[in-house]
C-alpha cells in the first residue's frame, strides 16, 4: 500500500470517527470532508470505496444502531428516540429503521428486550448486517450468482454523489 493511500485511509478514519462522535448532530458531507481535509466529492467517492457505503448511509446506520439500543434499554417514546439520535423527521426515522432492521421501531421494541450479555457480545449481536431492503425474496434470486448480483445494487444517497458500484479495496 502506498504512502498516499495510507494517508487517505487515515484521513477517512478520522472523518468516520468524527461522524461516530457527533452522530446525533446535523452533519453534512462538506463538514465531514473538512475533517479529512479533502473535497466533498472526493470524500464521498473515497469513503464509499474504502468503507463500502456512502457517508450518508453510514451515518443513518449508526443512528439506527443507537436507536436500537435506546428502544431496547429505555422507556423513551419512539419520537424521543428519533430526535435523540439525530433524525429530524419521525417518518424518515421509521422508514430508515425499517429498511435497515426489517421491522418498525415499535415492533422492534415489542420483540426485543434488554440484552444481558457483555457489551462486546451485544454490539456483535445487534449490528445490522444487511439492510432489509437489500434482502431479495427467494423467487427474485434463483441462483447464488443472481443473489450476489442483486446485492451489488448502487445505493442512492441524499449527499448528492453519483451512484456507483463500490470499488473493492485490498
Amino acid at each position: 500500500m502506498s504512502r498516499e493511500t495510507e494517508d487517505l485511509n487515515r484521513r477517512l478514519l478520522r472523518a468516520r470517527d468524527a461522524m461516530d462522535r457527533a452522530y446525533a448532530e446535523p452533519l453534512n458531507v462538506p463538514a465531514v470532508a473538512a475533517v479529512a481535509h479533502i473535497s466533498p466529492a472526493h470524500f464521498s467517492r473515497s469513503f464509499r470505496a474504502v468503507f463500502g457505503e456512502t457517508p450518508h448511509r453510514y451515518l443513518q446506520r449508526r443512528r439506527v444502531e443507537r436507536s436500537m439500543f435506546l428502544l431496547r434499554e429505555t422507556d423513551r417514546s419512539v419520537t424521543d428516540v428519533c430526535f435523540d439520535v439525530g433524525f429530524t423527521s419521525l417518518g424518515t426515522f421509521s422508514r430508515t429503521f425499517r429498511e435497515i432492521v426489517g421491522e418498525t421501531p415499535t415492533a422492534y421494541r415489542r420483540g426485543h428486550g434488554p440484552i444481558v450479555a457483555p457489551h462486546c457480545v451485544q454490539l456483535a449481536a445487534m449490528r445490522p448486517r444487511i439492510g432489509a431492503a437489500e434482502i431479495s425474496p427467494p423467487a427474485a434470486a434463483g441462483s447464488p450468482a443472481e443473489a450476489a448480483d442483486l446485492s451489488r445494487r448502487p445505493e442512492v444517497s441524499s449527499f448528492g454523489e453519483a451512484p456507483a458500484v463500490a470499488a473493492s479495496v485490498g
